[in-house]
Formats: structure tokens, C-alpha cells, sequence
């Protein structure tokens, strides 16, 4: 008979740890011991407030209910990301949630852009995106279900207090059985034969046995590196940024349903709006400023004030080179990072969970699962990887260092080959498991001034005035529907305060 897990041991706490455990726990219900160790006297990054909407697969999973989510810690919505000054000083444009146009037969709905731009419509992409003219306005709706309503073109996901989070997740988790266990690690204990982990020792003595050991203690990689000795593809030639400040500040004005990116002259500041303040920080190249400089940087754009003193973070973009070794594996920080410009880092936490509970293991740990759970997570982690440094290396206009040397550097094949693709032919070369889609692709690629010459030749099998007619109609049915949907914070209170939800009045015909 097969030999089950039976325990599970979790280090480190934290949004990775507490997702993990939560995960576990609604997964496999009481058939799993789950024990998590960490100390209150080691701080977790907490840093990343913002979400992707893949966020709503690990929702469903473990059941989340939204109100008592957006009670517990102090969530709003978010309907994409705005970049300032990335393409060139001056310049800005939003990578929306969702989807550009609606669906019409024949080819991809970009392409027909393309065409009716070549035949001379004047209108920008932007224009055909929903939730891009939301954002705009400081508007939310959720998606329908209803292709023929534009709002069935809507994504969203969260901003969210992400100490706050995982206390909430501890609070599910542990009402489902997980035991936490107070302490920092000691020792750990291993099988002399297989080289496995057998116990973790806390340093007041108490020993956690467990089958499986799961890698959350951050960027300290306790035991995927520490003891198992995993190794590291560093991408700091790609992605310079190594150092982060962050300083919340007070609220001063209605919540804006997005992030904002703001390109500086050594990195960028984030800024993530919450119920109860905003979080700002500054993710730089400490090779061209200082940790004073980029703190002072920081506190002269924040735009309310500043309730807490600076917290500086030090990172080296890249990736364990195995994720997975014996019955050990890593999820969160433990297993690489990549910097949070396209808000992926709580993705990667439940694409490492969702990937462990895809291919979770007997106590024998069959090293094919482990093979390929290092396969297709480090396939996850280079299309990140490359979206990111399309945003660093498609600039103009800008004269600092940093920028000279992202404009000027080698970039991976891969990328090369997306761009030149997308420029030569308007096509976007995308696989099927790649995380950032076609609406994805299309924003930050024109945004950064990436421009298609062509299109899809299926597309001259359209009629130009009927093309361009149906996408001007797109564009209207756009422009009336925004102004029929509430205020963000009109959602919002209605949420935690126990309402129906979010009303929906437009529909597209």
C-alpha cells in the first residue's frame, strides 16, 4: 500500500507560510498534520500589498469570504497597474486587468486595431479597455459573466495590508487544525541514509518531526539552501534593482482602484492604496544611490504623512536552481525574487502551492515530481522574468545610469524574440502556461513604445469601414458605461458594511 504523508512541517510564517498552511489545511482537511514554526521576533518582509488577478484561484481554494477578507485587512480593489515616466519622462500609460475590445470573429481583436489604425483610426488602445477608463475615473465593477456586456471584459484583484492578510489566514488555518508552534530553529535533524530532513529543534528544545518540509523562512532560504544546498541563478545583470525603502503613509484623498508605478532616477516608487493609509516605497540600484538618498527620495513624493519610520530591504533578483530537493520544498521568498513591478510575488507563493498540491509526493519523494515541479515553477518564474525587463530596457528619453545601462544591455533570447516578433508582425508570441496574456503584453509593449508595423494577414479579409465602425462602437459603449458604475469606495463600504455588492448597469449590445 501506498505510504501517505501524514506530516507536514512549515518554517516561517508570513504571507508565504500562512498561504501554505491554509492551503494544506483546506486541501487535505484533518488527514494532514500541518505544524508551522515561526518567531514573532523575526519580522517578515510584508512589503507586497498588491495582487494579480490569479489571486481568485487561491481565494476559491481555500473559500475566502470577500467581506470578512476586506474587514480583516483593510483591502481595497485594483483593476491594473499605472506606469509614470517608464517609456520617457512625461509619459504614462495603465496596464489594465482584463481585456482589450470584445470578442469578434475571425482574428484577434488587437489585430483589428492594427488594421483599422493602418486604415486611419485615431483612437489608442487605451480606448478600448474598460477598466483603463474605470481607473481613470476612481470607478470598480466586477466582471459578468454575460459576453455581451462590456463588463464581461473586466479583471480585478486586491490591494491589501499583507501583515494584516496573514494574520487572517492563521485565523482560517488554525481553526482547521494547524498547530503553530512559537520559536526560532536550532537545529535540524537528518536521515543519515537519504539525507532527508527528519526534525526541526526549536531553540527551546521542542522537536518537529515531518515527512515533508516546506522552505518558507524568506529571503534566509533556512532549509532549501541552507541545509540542502539548492543553489542560486542570480538575474542582477537583467534586473539591477537590489535594495527597496518602505514608508506607509496617511490616506489623504478617495482610494484610486490601482497601483502606480512611478520610473525615478534610480529605480521606481510604488504606491498602493488601503482603507486606512497608502503604502509607498522605492525599489532601487544601490550601485547608483544611497540608502539616505532613496529614503529622503521616498519621503519628499509621498503624498500624505508619513507614519512610520523608513524599512529597507535587500534582495538579488533570481531563482533557486532547484526549488524541490528530498522532502524539502521551497515556496515565497526561500525559492528567488522578483522585484514587485508587476505585483507577481504573491502570485509565485500560490503558484508554488498550487504546483505542490498538483504534484504532492508519497513519504518515498519520487524525484520525477520534484523535477518537474522545478520545471514548470522556473518556467513561471523566466516569463516573469522577462515581462519585468521589458519594462526596464524599452525607454527613451532618459539620461540617468540606471536607465543608460537597462536601454543598452543584452536581454534574454526569448524577449528578443517577443519584440521583434510583435514589431515585425503586430502577433504576440505567448505559450499557453505563460502567466501575462495577451491584454498584458499589448499594454506594456505599446506603452513602452513598441510598436506593431503589421498585422495578421487574415485581417484584410475584413471590410475597412465595417472594422473601423464596429471597433468605434466598442470605444463608445466604453465611454457611456464607465460614468453608470460607482464610486471604488461606494463599493467598498457597501462590501464591508454587509451590501449586496457591486451594481452593474452597462451592457454592451
Amino acid at each position: 500500500m501506498t505510504d501517505r504523508i501524514e506530516r507536514v512541517v512549515i518554517l516561517g510564517g508570513g504571507t508565504a507560510g500562512w498561504m501554505t498552511t491554509t492551503a494544506l489545511a483546506k486541501s487535505f482537511g484533518r488527514r494532514l498534520r500541518v505544524t508551522l514554526l515561526e518567531s514573532d521576533e523575526i519580522g517578515t518582509v510584508g512589503v507586497g500589498e498588491a495582487t494579480i488577478p490569479t489571486i481568485h484561484w487561491f481565494n476559491e481554494l481555500i473559500g475566502l469570504d470577500e467581506a470578512e477578507f476586506f474587514r480583516a485587512t483593510k483591502a481595497s480593489f485594483k483593476l491594473g497597474i499605472e506606469f509614470v515616466d517608464w517609456a520617457r519622462p512625461g509619459h504614462r500609460y495603465f496596464h489594465p486587468f482584463g481585456h482589450y475590445g470584445v470578442q469578434l470573429p475571425g482574428v484577434s481583436f488587437h489585430h483589428r486595431w492594427l488594421k483599422a489604425r493602418a486604415d486611419g483610426l485615431d483612437l489608442p488602445l487605451s480606448a478600448f479597455s474598460l477598466a483603463t477608463r474605470l481607473a481613470d475615473e476612481n470607478r470598480f465593477a466586477k466582471p459578468q459573466g454575460d459576453a455581451r456586456s462590456i463588463l464581461s471584459t473586466l479583471g480585478y484583484a486586491y490591494h491589501f495590508d499583507a501583515g494584516l492578510y496573514a494574520r487572517h489566514l492563521r485565523t482560517l488555518a488554525e481553526a482547521d487544525g494547524v498547530r503553530r508552534v512559537e520559536g526560532k530553529l536550532r537545529d535540524v535533524e537528518r536521515h543519515p541514509e537519504t539525507g532527508h530532513i527528519a526534525a526541526l529543534t526549536t531553540e527551546r528544545g521542542e522537536r518537529l518531526e515531518g515527512d515533508l518540509f516546506i522552505d518558507c523562512s524568506g529571503f534566509r532560504a533556512l532549509l532549501i539552501e541552507g541545509v540542502m544546498s539548492a543553489g542560486y541563478d542570480e538575474w542582477s545583470h537583467w534586473l539591477p534593482c537590489d535594495r527597496a525603502v518602505a514608508m506607509p503613509c496617511a490616506r489623504v484623498a478617495e482610494t484610486t482602484p490601482y497601483t502606480r508605478s512611478t520610473a525615478r532616477a534610480a529605480g521606481w516608487q510604488w504606491r498602493i492604496p488601503l482603507q486606512h493609509r497608502t503604502g509607498n516605497g522605492y525599489v532601487y540600484a544601490s550601485p547608483f544611490i544611497s540608502d539616505d538618498e532613496a529614503a529622503a527620495a521616498l519621503l519628499a513624493e509621498l503624498d500624505g504623512e508619513a507614519l512610520a519610520e523608513p524599512r529597507f530591504l535587500r534582495f538579488t533578483a533570481g531563482r533557486r536552481k532547484r526549488g524541490w530537493i528530498g522532502n524539502v520544498v521551497a515556496i515565497g521568498l526561500s525559492s528567488g525574487f522578483l522585484e514587485p513591478l508587476e505585483s507577481t510575488s504573491i502570485h509565485l507563493i500560490q503558484s508554488g502551492i498550487a504546483k505542490l498540491l498538483t504534484l504532492f509526493p508519497d513519504r518515498d519523494m519520487d524525484p520525477g515530481l520534484a523535477r518537474r515541479f522545478d520545471r514548470v515553477f522556473g518556467a513561471d518564474m523566466d516569463d516573469i522574468k522577462d515581462f519585468l525587463i521589458l519594462h526596464y530596457h524599452a525607454t527613451s528619453g532618459k539620461s540617468d545610469a540606471l536607465w543608460t545601462h537597462c536601454r543598452h544591455m543584452a536581454i534574454p533570447d526569448t524577449l528578443a524574440e517577443k519584440m521583434a516578433q510583435y514589431r515585425r508582425s503586430g502577433r504576440l508570441m505567448i505559450g499557453t502556461d505563460d502567466l501575462f496574456r495577451d491584454a498584458s503584453w499589448l499594454a506594456v509593449l505599446n506603452g513602452q513604445g513598441v510598436e506593431a508595423e503589421d498585422y495578421n494577414p487574415l485581417a484584410d479579409t475584413l471590410d475597412p469601414a465595417t472594422n473601423r465602425a464596429q471597433l468605434e462602437q466598442i470605444a463608445a459603449v466604453v465611454a457611456r458605461a464607465a460614468p453608470t458604475l460607482p464610486k471604488h469606495d461606494e463599493v467598498v463600504a457597501q462590501i464591508i458594511g454587509g451590501g449586496a455588492g457591486t451594481p452593474a448597469r452597462a451592457t454592451a449590445r
